[in-house]
C-alpha cells in the first residue's frame, strides 16, 4: 500500500501553486507606516482641514510603498522574473498613479512633489541593484521621501505648499533620519557614536535656520528634542540597547514618533478642526 501511494505520487505531476500568483504582497516595513502616518497628520494639521482630498492623498501615499516593495524584491532577485511581485506591483502602481492623476488636475502644483517621490524610488532602485539600500545615504532620500506625505497632504487640501508645509516636511525628515544612526548602533560594524553625534548637530542647526526665518515655531522646532534625547539615552545605555529584542526598539520607536506627532499636531490645530 506505502509503496503504491508512493509510485502514485511519483508518477502524479506536482500541481502548480496557483494561489501564490494571487497572494497580494505587503510590504513589512511597519516604520514606513509609522513615518507616513506622522508625516500625513502633521500636513493635514497645518492645512487645518480634512477633506476627501485629503483621504485620497492618504491613500495614495499607502499605495506608493506598496507599490515599491514587489519592484525592490525584485530587483534583489533579478536572475528570475516573479510574477506575483510584477502584477501586485503593477496593480498598487495604477492605483498610486490613477489617484496622483485625479490629485494633479485639481492642484497642478502637487506635480513638484512627484518629481520629488519618483526621484526619490530611482535613487532606491539604483541602491538596491548594488546592494546599497541600506547605505545612510539611501535611508536619508527615502526617508526624506516618505516625509513628503506631509506636504502632499497639506497641497492636496489647500491646493498650496507654504513655508509651514515645507518646515513640516524638515523636520519630519531630520527627526525619522535619527532612527537610521540609533538602529545602527545596535550592530558591531555601525556601533559608533560619533556619526550620529554629527547628525544630530547638523540636523539641530537645520531646524535651528527654520525656526529663525519662522517656517517652523517654537514649540514645533523643541519637538525634535524627542530625538536628541533618545539618542543620547541609548548612546549612554548602549551595551542594553544592543541586546534588547527587536519588538522593545520598535515599541521604543513607535512611542517616541507618536509623542513627536502629538506635540507637532496639538502646536498646529485650531480650536476646533473642520471636517468635509
Amino acid at each position: 500500500m506505502t509503496a503504491t501511494t508512493t509510485e502514485t505520487q511519483q508518477i502524479s505531476p506536482k500541481k502548480p501553486n496557483l494561489q501564490a500568483w494571487y497572494k497580494p504582497t505587503v510590504s513589512p516595513e511597519h516604520g514606513v507606516y509609522v513615518m507616513l502616518l506622522v508625516s500625513l497628520i502633521t500636513g493635514a494639521a497645518a492645512a487645518q482641514n480634512w477633506t476627501l482630498l485629503t483621504t485620497l492623498a492618504l491613500v495614495c501615499a499607502f499605495f506608493g510603498p506598496q507599490a515599491e516593495h514587489p519592484l525592490v524584491v525584485q530587483i534583489k532577485q533579478r536572475k528570475s522574473l516573479k510574477p506575483r511581485f510584477l502584477v501586485w506591483g503593477v496593480f498598487y502602481g495604477l492605483i498610486c498613479l490613477a489617484i496622483a492623476v485625479f490629485l494633479y488636475l485639481r492642484y497642478p502644483i502637487l506635480l513638484w512633489i512627484y518629481l520629488g517621490a519618483i526621484a526619490a524610488l530611482i535613487i532606491d532602485a539604483i541602491s538596491v541593484f548594488y546592494r546599497e539600500q541600506k547605505s545612510i545615504f539611501n535611508q536619508i532620500v527615502t526617508f526624506a521621501a516618505v516625509c513628503l506625505s506631509a506636504r502632499f497632504a497639506y497641497a492636496a487640501t489647500t491646493g498650496t505648499i507654504s513655508t509651514v508645509a515645507i518646515g513640516l516636511s524638515a523636520i519630519n525628515t531630520v527627526y525619522f533620519c535619527s532612527t537610521i544612526f540609533t538602529v545602527k548602533l545596535r550592530k558591531p560594524k555601525t556601533s559608533a557614536v560619533l556619526p550620529g553625534v554629527v547628525y544630530h548637530a547638523i540636523a539641530t542647526l537645520i531646524i535651528t535656520v527654520f525656526y529663525y526665518f519662522g517656517w517652523l515655531s517654537l514649540p514645533i522646532a523643541l519637538a525634535f528634542g524627542i530625538a536628541l534625547l533618545k539618542f543620547g539615552i541609548i548612546a549612554w545605555q548602549q551595551q542594553l540597547f544592543s541586546t534588547a529584542k527587536i519588538q522593545y526598539v520598535a515599541m521604543l520607536e513607535t512611542g517616541c514618533a507618536f509623542s513627536f506627532l502629538a506635540i507637532v499636531a496639538l502646536s498646529l490645530l485650531p480650536t476646533r478642526l473642520t471636517t468635509l
